[in-house]
C-alpha cells in the first residue's frame, strides 16, 4: 500500500517551502519546525482500513522508520517484520540520512541489528 503523504503528510507547497529552509542550512526536521509545521504528520488509518477490506491479516512492512511501525501497530496493524530499504547513499544524500537517522530514528541500513531487535514483532 502506498500512501500519497508528500514531505511526512505536510503537503506539496509545504514541502518545496522546507527546501527553501533546507537550502538556507536547516536539516529536514529544523526546516518543518521554522515554518510551524511538524516533524511528520501522517495518518495511517486508510492503511488499516484497506488492509481490513482486503482481508490481509498480517504484514511484512518495508520501512527504515521505526516510529511507523509503532503506529500501525497501535492501529491494530500486525506488522510482523521489517523489511529494510538500503540504498547506495550519495554526497547529496548522506547528511540528509544521518539526520534521519540521528533526530528521527530512522535506520541507515541494516548494519544496526540491536535497535531492529528492539522492535516488536509477534512470533510466528
Amino acid at each position: 500500500i502506498y500512501l500519497q503523504q508528500e514531505g511526512r503528510g505536510i503537503g506539496l507547497a509545504n514541502k518545496i517551502a522546507a527546501y527553501a529552509m533546507q537550502g538556507r542550512g536547516y536539516d529536514t526536521v529544523d526546516a518543518n519546525r521554522v515554518l510551524g509545521l511538524p516533524d511528520d504528520s501522517r495518518e495511517y488509518q486508510a492503511v488499516k482500513d484497506i488492509l481490513a477490506d482486503l482481508e490481509v491479516q498480517s504484514v511484512q512492512l518495508l520501512t527504515n522508520n521505526p516510529c511507523k511501525i509503532c503506529q500501525l501497530q497501535s492501529l491494530g496493524v500486525e506488522v510482523v517484520s521489517r523489511v529494510p530499504i538500503v540504498l547506495p547513499s550519495s554526497e547529496f544524500s548522506l547528511g540528509y540520512l544521518e539526520v534521519k537517522a540521528a533526530r528521527m530514528g530512522h535506520f541507515l541500513d541494516d548494519h544496526d541489528q540491536q535497535r531492529n531487535k528492539e522492535l516488536t514483532f509477534p512470533a510466528r
